[in-house]
Order: C-alpha cells, then sequence, then structure tokens
C-alpha cells in the first residue's frame, strides 16, 4: 500500500515536471514567434521605403565601376559628386556612401549619362539592375562635373550635352556642338521632328496616348530626344576612341505632365511608363554599345523635387563703414583646387629629402678607413713610409 502511494507520488510529480517544461518551451516559443514577426515587419518597411520613395537606378557600368547590392539611401545634392567619383574624379568631399566600392586607378569610364525622370518614385526595371532610395531630393546639376572635364581635358574634344526639352534648356560644350548640331532641342523644333518619317508616333504603340494632346505630345517629345541622341551616337561612333571621357544629362518632364493631366490610375500613365521604361533601357544599350561596355547610365526618377532649404540671417560682421571695399570681412584668399596636391608632394619630397642628408652624413662621419678606397689606402701607406 506505502509503495504505490509513493509511485503514485513520483508520478504526479513528473506530470508537473513536464507540465511546467512544456509550458516554458511553449513561452519559448511564443518570444521566437513575436521576435520573427518584428524582424519581418522591419524588413518589409525597409523595403518598402526602397521601393516606394525616389530611387537611384544604375542601368550599365562597366566591370571596374562595381554598385555594391543595398537599400543605401543617398542624398539627392550628392549625385553630382557620385557622377564625378564614377567617372575617376576627385570631389572636394568625402562621400560616405557604401553603395559605390573603390575604382580601378588605372581604368576609367568613357562616359557617363544621368537621366532624370520627374513625375514618379521608380520604374519597372528588371530585378538584376543595381537601385537605391534617394532622400532630400532637391534640384542639382552636372555644371561642376562638366566644369571639370573642361578643365582637366582642354587640349582634348571632350562631349559635354545638358539638356532639358521640357524648359528649353541646353548646354553643350566640345565635340558636341558638331555631332548634335542637327538635334532638335526645343519644343517646337521637335513636334517638327515627330511629324516626320521614323518619328516614335510611327514605330511605338500608343495605345491610349493621343498625339493631339499637349502633355502626350510634350512625353513623346522627350521619347523622341532619347531616340535621336542614340541614333547620332550610333552615327559617330569615333566618340569612344577620344581620350577624354563624355557627359550626358538629361532632364525628363513629360510624364510629370501626364501625371497632372490623367492621375496614375490612368491608362495613359500606364503606357507612358511601359514606353518611358522601353526606351530608357534602349538607350542604356546603345550608350553602352557606342563606348564599348566603359560607360554609366544612370536614371534618378523623382515624384516632385523639394525646393532647398535657405535661411535668410543678418551678418555681425556687417558694418556701415568699410574701408575695403575688395574684401570688407577680411576673408581668406581662396586655395587652389590642386593646393593639397602639391602640398603633400612638396612635404613628403622635402621629408625624404632630409631624411636622405641625415643618413648620408651619419654613414660618412662613421665610416672606417679600412674600408676606404684604394686612393685612400695608397696615400695612408705614403705617409708612413715618409
Amino acid at each position: 500500500m506505502i509503495l504505490q502511494e509513493n509511485q503514485q507520488a513520483l508520478q504526479e510529480q513528473q506530470q508537473r515536471h513536464d507540465a511546467r517544461r512544456h509550458a516554458g518551451a511553449g513561452h519559448v516559443t511564443r518570444i521566437a514567434r513575436k521576435w520573427t514577426i518584428i524582424n519581418t515587419a522591419f524588413a518589409l518597411l525597409a523595403l518598402l521605403s526602397g521601393v516606394l520613395g525616389d530611387s537611384l537606378t544604375v542601368l550599365r557600368s562597366p566591370q571596374y565601376v562595381t554598385f555594391r547590392d543595398g537599400q543605401w539611401p543617398i542624398s539627392g545634392e550628392k549625385i553630382p559628386d557620385l557622377v564625378a567619383l564614377t567617372m575617376g574624379f576627385s570631389i572636394h568631399e568625402d562621400l560616405d556612401w557604401p553603395g559605390l566600392a573603390a575604382g580601378s586607378l588605372f581604368q576609367r569610364p568613357r562616359a557617363n549619362a544621368l537621366i532624370v525622370v520627374r513625375g514618379l518614385d521608380s520604374l519597372d526595371f528588371p530585378k538584376n539592375i543595381s537601385s537605391y532610395p534617394l532622400e532630400n531630393p532637391v534640384p542639382f546639376t552636372l555644371d561642376s562635373v562638366a566644369n571639370t572635364v573642361h578643365t582637366l581635358f582642354a587640349d582634348s574634344t571632350p562631349v559635354v550635352l545638358q539638356l532639358a526639352p521640357s524648359e528649353e534648356r541646353l548646354y553643350m560644350m566640345g565635340m558636341a556642338n558638331t555631332v548634335f548640331e542637327d538635334l532638335p532641342v526645343t519644343l517646337q523644333q521637335i513636334r517638327g521632328r515627330l511629324s516626320q518619317d521614323g518619328s516614335v508616333l510611327t514605330s511605338l504603340p500608343l495605345v491610349s496616348l493621343s498625339r493631339n494632346n499637349e502633355a502626350d505630345l510634350l512625353f513623346l517629345s522627350e521619347v523622341q530626344v532619347l531616340y535621336d541622341i542614340s541614333a547620332l551616337l550610333q552615327k559617330h561612333k569615333h566618340l569612344a576612341k577620344d581620350p577624354a571621357p563624355d557627359l550626358y544629362s538629361l532632364e525628363l518632364a513629360g510624364l510629370e505632365e501626364i501625371v497632372r493631366r490623367y492621375g496614375t490610375d490612368s491608362p495613359q500613365f500606364t503606357d507612358a511608363t511601359r514606353i518611358l521604361t522601353s526606351a530608357l533601357q534602349k538607350f542604356a544599350d546603345d550608350v553602352a554599345n557606342v563606348y564599348s561596355n566603359n560607360a554609366v547610365v544612370e536614371v534618378v526618377t523623382v515624384k516632385t523635387f523639394e525646393a532647398p532649404l535657405t535661411r535668410k540671417s543678418r551678418s555681425i560682421l556687417e558694418s556701415k563703414q568699410i574701408s575695403n571695399t575688395g574684401n570688407p570681412y577680411n576673408l581668406a584668399y581662396k586655395y587652389d583646387y590642386d593646393y593639397a596636391v602639391v602640398f603633400n608632394i612638396v612635404l613628403w619630397l622635402m621629408i625624404v629629402l632630409a631624411l636622405s642628408v641625415i643618413v648620408v652624413s651619419y654613414n660618412l662621419w662613421n665610416m672606417d678607413p679600412g674600408y676606404d678606397s684604394i686612393i685612400y689606402r695608397m696615400t695612408n701607406q705614403k705617409i708612413r713610409m715618409d
């Protein structure tokens, strides 16, 4: 009887222990499930921030210009610095962005083409193309990069083309004045080009887009400019043999007019994005073909540009009586762009020369006469004989 009671007590104790163990395992499982849900939510938020926001997409790049896979955001005001680095130029401030890996010291791209598309935050490009979120989308230009090209390759004939058809803004330098001499740049010229043979009105499926609508014509005019630039580059393949790198910058606002006129849920917007995506991919392929895959082609998509934040203030140095009208605030003179390079060359050269003088002087002072040349040994023996 006592033995049965002890066995029953042991069984009840084992059951309580198993119940506590199962309860602890269930608690751990619930905690792990909660952490899994939290991590999934954060991953989805990061993915949505990269997909739904404005973006920078790299359509083409040489093997020696490496863009890492990731969702690192880049500021809109840093796009000119990024373009300069991809072309092998130095910039005034370091670009703290991990998306671009260190490039080759002995190779640089022969061209860089940047296309800015206004009116939407992303285009449906293939998934294997590098794309990064764009934050702080303020208006920017590639004037600094164009000035660098002009300064470093003044003796050559680089091609620099900056074009915004909707605003009829054009800047050409070097061989661009010859190559793109017949390129229609004003809206009137482009619309005249649309009525000619071989225009996009006859070669592209317009579907819901109309050639009689002002917004549709503006969008189709910009697509026509892309096709015309590609055709002119195919005719002038000798540009790739020039030692100077070429720069192309285009700003397309036709899709923004489509969104303003029809909205993002309209069939016109769907057809326009499809046509523009195909045109940009063809443009990237043509540029890469002309420059033998030694060109970088980027696309920046922004829904709307933000106005840069400015603050008006009154300087504490303001004075009614100014003695030096040429430099009223006693500012230091501006250093040359190559000042840091020249300074480092002179500094390290002086250090090497100083160390060389010290080492040579020390060795001369502690020189053993027994290891001198034959002239000194003969002189020494003659002295002893005398």
